[in-house]
């Protein structure tokens, strides 16, 4: 019987003025726990003209995680960070009761061709971490946990997992792996000893062969049994394995809200619609907060 318990294909969604691949969630699959949002920006090409903009927008119950291949993104946020964010660097920002950023291209790219790629990734708090204090942590490249193991690359951006530990500060047990096959035939890979609780795979470049079958990239594999983890890595291809615990209570998702109860987001949009989130340091956009579309479950 197969391991795969869905697939999921990349779908394409609006986050300005150009198109992000939207992984999760999906209407039949919410979280991957305790994952609950990715997008894969680009590859994008930016002409001269062409930049990112996302205005200052709110966040409760989560952690952010921005993660870029190719590129460069200036992070502000209301607890006072500015910084730039370039390739194989992570940004790890934590909400918990409340924080507003924004995203934008730095100053000295915006009238340049550019190009921008990578993920940016939610992942949902412990109930009893969700009002915490707002955190923001930086991550340089070299410091993400990195090895090769029978030719394969591996790269830890976030979690604990195969006897290493990410310098990023999550908050409960997960996993963020990057592994990578640059070499001209496949290799098989086994993880099922190391995987625990819910377990998915995303097939950035490249192609994975698992019980027979082929998949190529844009797709996250949902596995039904982590444990079962086996495939085997095609020649130039990277996959994302992700995954974690799940929490014994599910989530509410409204925007850029997360919560385990309802009375929390109706909190959290009243405060952004009176303006009553703290401000982002040198930015003063501002988006509205959208009205909620009756066809999307806000529920896990």
């Amino acid at each position: 019987m197969s391991n795969i318990e869905m697939i999921i294909e990349e779908r394409a969604a609006d986050i300005g003025n150009f198109l992000v691949g939207r992984l999760l969630p999906f209407s039949q699959k919410r979280s991957v726990r305790p994952f609950v949002f990715i997008d894969h920006m680009g590859p994008a090409a930016l002409k001269d003209y062409e930049n990112m903009d996302v205005p200052p927008h709110p966040h409760i119950g989560l952690s952010t995680l921005t993660f870029l291949f190719e590129g460069s993104i200036m992070h502000r946020d209301s607890i006072g960070t500015e910084i730039e964010i370039k390739e194989g660097a992570v940004n790890w920002m934590t909400a918990g009761k409340g924080v507003a950023h924004s995203e934008r291209t730095p100053e000295y790219l915006r009238t340049t061709d550019k190009n921008l790629h990578g993920l940016q990734i939610w992942v949902a708090l412990p109930k009893e971490l969700e009002t915490m204090e707002p955190e923001f942590f930086h991550i340089n490249k070299e410091d993400i946990p990195s090895w090769i193991d029978k030719g394969i690359n591996y790269k830890l951006i976030a979690g604990e997992i195969l006897g290493r530990k990410s310098p990023v500060p999550t908050y409960s047990p997960l996993y963020f792996l990057e592994v990578k096959n640059t070499l001209q035939e496949g290799r098989e890979i086994i993880l099922g000893d190391y995987i625990f609780g819910e377990s998915s795979l995303y097939i950035l470049e490249g192609n994975i062969e698992s019980e027979g079958n082929l998949y190529t990239p844009k797709h996250i594999l949902i596995a039904k049994d982590s444990k079962l983890c086996h495939f085997v890595l095609k020649p130039n291809s990277t996959v994302y394995i992700f995954g974690g615990e799940p929490f014994p209570e599910p989530r509410y998702i409204y925007w850029n809200f997360v919560a385990s109860s309802l009375e929390l987001i109706e909190d959290a949009k009243t405060r952004w619609q009176n303006h009553e989130f703290p401000k982002v340091i040198n930015d003063d956009g501002y988006v509205p907060l959208p009205p909620q579309n009756k066809n999307i479950k806000m529920k896990e």
